[in-house]
């Protein structure tokens, strides 16, 4: 069953069950699958790996906002976009422990004889690849700034 269906029907059961928050994450879901279906260039049928990264880009979003409403100690509107991002994150792959993406990227940098901080361009991409929505960009090149020290 595609993303889009999954979503539809999500709608559906929050709406019946009057689930404000999910019901908000899931309209915001099915808004950026149509939008990613619309650009130039895209297909009428999303890819796995765009749905994720349509995903990876909506929960970015929220916890960027979600930081900023912190700073400027808006509790309610931080809850509102933490909550949103926790049901968004529901729909992508079972994401990976530290000690996993750890230890993954080890092996990359094992594998393209990385031996220096310069060459994190090169790991970052490889993990990008091989960790497609099973982790973001920024735990990634966290986990590879440590690693490379």
């Amino acid at each position: 069953m595609s993303l889009e269906t999954t979503v539809n029907t999500a709608i559906k059961t929050a709406m019946l069950n009057k689930q404000e928050v999910a019901l908000r994450a899931l309209r915001a879901i099915k808004s950026a699958l149509l939008i990613a279906k619309t650009e130039k260039g895209a297909t009428e049928i999303l890819s796995e790996e765009t749905e994720i990264k349509v995903l990876q880009k909506l929960i970015k979003q929220r916890k960027e906002s979600a930081e900023i409403y912190q700073t400027q100690n808006r509790p309610d509107l931080y809850q509102i976009e933490t909550d949103e991002a926790e049901v968004i994150e529901q729909y992508l792959p079972q994401q990976l422990s530290p000690k996993e993406i750890k230890l993954a990227i080890t092996q990359i940098i094992q594998n393209l004889n990385i031996t220096s901080i310069k060459e994190m361009g090169k790991v970052m991409a490889a993990a990008n690849v091989q960790m497609a929505g099973k982790a973001d960009g920024k735990t990634i090149s966290e986990a590879i700034k440590a690693i490379l020290k």
